[in-house]
């Protein structure tokens, strides 16, 4: 099983966010969150937020408790289209802006 930066080694990604990069690979288009980078894939399963495969590793919080967040997101090309996954990106670069204005204020 190839880790994620194998699969995009020698890749430019086709669209690029703040928090994300997005690319075309054989079969399906791969959606990576950058807020997540560093951290290692422990499982693969399905996301319902992004109605997708996920690989998902695993964060603690300040009491050390364990929580599952998704890394990136596997769309095969015969279900999503690329305006879709898109879609889904910005949603995501949306949320994390929103979330650093709340957080982070100038």
């Amino acid at each position: 099983d190839m880790s994620i930066e194998a699969i995009i080694a020698d890749k430019e990604p086709i669209k690029k966010g703040q928090f994300f990069r997005l690319y075309d690979l054989d079969n399906e288009y791969l959606l990576l969150d950058r807020t997540k980078r560093g951290l290692t894939p422990r499982e693969r399963s399905y996301d319902e937020k992004f109605e997708a495969e996920a690989d998902k590793g695993i964060i603690y919080d300040i009491n050390s408790k364990a929580h599952k967040v998704s890394i990136c997101w596997h769309f095969p090309k015969n279900k999503f289209s690329l305006e879709k996954v898109l879609e889904k990106a910005m949603s995501m670069e949306e949320y994390y802006r929103k979330l650093r204005e709340e957080t982070c204020p100038d």
